[in-house]
């Protein structure tokens, strides 16, 4: 059996990858550089990734609305 580097580890959320990539969307539609988030004061910080983390959860929960959405119509054919 061959090693596959997926980038995803075993016990990891399976949407955890996805979710980092939306917060990481939020912050760049804001002006903001994910690497350098963490420079800025703690109370910007903190402010800026709440308000990343509801856009992310939003998003997610937009995904699967959509792909049960997308089952539901291929289970009535």
């Amino acid at each position: 059996m061959t090693d596959k580097n997926t980038g995803v580890h075993p016990m990891e959320d399976p949407e955890a990858q996805l979710e980092r990539a939306f917060i990481d969307e939020y912050l760049r539609l804001h002006g903001h550089d994910p690497e350098e988030v963490r420079l800025l004061p703690e109370a910007e910080v903190i402010t800026l990734l709440e308000a990343a983390s509801i856009y992310a959860a939003g998003k997610l929960a937009e995904l699967a609305s959509r792909s049960h959405y997308v089952h539901d119509i291929h289970a009535k054919d």
